[in-house]
């Protein structure tokens, strides 16, 4: 016979984990390491990509 698997709905605190602070305005900003910066208009920029979901920035420094 074949094994059965227990099947369960998510909690709420479970589909939100990672995304209400995001959501909310609260982003973990990290320069990305693969592109440094970048010249445009001779001004530096860097890209800055959140931890927690995905989102990117660019901040002329």
């Amino acid at each position: 016979m074949s094994e059965i698997i227990p099947f369960r709905r998510k909690t709420a605190r479970e589909k939100a984990r990672g995304k209400t602070l995001c959501r909310n305005g609260f982003h973990k900003w990290e320069a990305v390491k693969e592109r440094p910066f970048d010249v445009k208009e001779g001004k530096l920029l860097t890209l800055y990509r959140c931890r927690r979901c995905g989102a990117t920035q660019i901040r002329r420094t």
